[in-house]
């Protein structure tokens, strides 16, 4: 499938007033990759081709406001903090979004992008840090991992892998060894797909969900074959569970 095929029509994708279709700008602490922890200024644009089964945030599918480049810089320098976040949907669906961040470090600010790896990177600025995904069988998408994005990433960038069972393990440890995807990118992640129960979002103190089984078998499978991988959790799941923001 080609990249045009994969775009909607919802989206700009020449018209360079046209700025970005947004979900939402929101100040708080990174929960995943190797900003994890930190406070971080995220903007989430709308729109997705993908529709993985395990997505958290089908939210960002559709709807969103248009607004400038200008005006979304000018919110984003409203906090305080010099780290952003560029998240979707597929912030590369827009390809505005390179427009975006070329602003943006132009100004100073530390970017790490979140991709889905169906869209080519190759034309995201190098001091951006890519957090790439590669779909696993059971995400429902492996057939649009773009692989040619390989070519484009360096030490500077990271692969995540999200793992919903034993096949998706296998299939991701074969991938990392047939790549060798730890000598191609700084950090290579395994996550456990992490489902916040209705239960725990629907409650107003926003209790913390209980971590999965599946998270102790996969550090135990990590263990036993010696990955050269990075483990890791959704630390904003375990703070606030699935709340919009955060």
């Amino acid at each position: 499938m080609s990249e045009l095929s994969l775009r909607t029509s919802a989206i700009p994708v020449t018209d360079p007033e046209a700025g970005l279709r947004l979900t939402e700008i929101f100040y708080s602490l990174q929960g995943e990759a190797l900003t994890s922890g930190l406070p971080t200024i995220f903007v989430r644009l709308t729109g997705c081709p993908l529709r993985c089964v395990y997505c958290d945030t089908e939210y960002a599918f559709s709807g969103g406001e248009r607004q400038s480049l200008e005006a979304i810089i000018t919110t984003i320098k409203s906090y305080p903090c010099q780290r952003i976040c560029l998240t979707g949907g597929e912030p590369l669906a827009q390809p505005n979004a390179i427009e975006l961040m070329q602003l943006l470090l132009n100004d100073g600010y530390e970017i790490s992008l979140e991709t889905a790896g169906a869209l080519t990177v190759k034309n995201v600025p190098p001091a951006v840090s890519k957090v790439m995904d590669l779909k696993t069988p059971s995400s429902g998408e492996v057939d649009k991992n773009l692989w040619s994005n390989l070519d484009y990433l360096t030490q500077h960038d990271q692969i995540k892998f999200v793992i919903m069972n034993r096949n998706d393990y296998e299939w991701a440890k074969a991938t990392l060894f047939e790549h060798q995807l730890d000598k191609l990118v700084g950090t290579v992640w395994f996550s456990p797909m992490f489902t916040v129960a209705e239960e725990v979002v629907a409650s107003e103190a926003l209790s913390s969900p209980d971590v999965p089984v599946l998270a102790r078998e996969l550090a135990e499978w990590i263990l036993a074959d010696a990955l050269p991988v990075r483990f890791q959790l959704q630390l904003h799941k375990i703070i606030w569970a699935d709340a919009k923001g955060k």
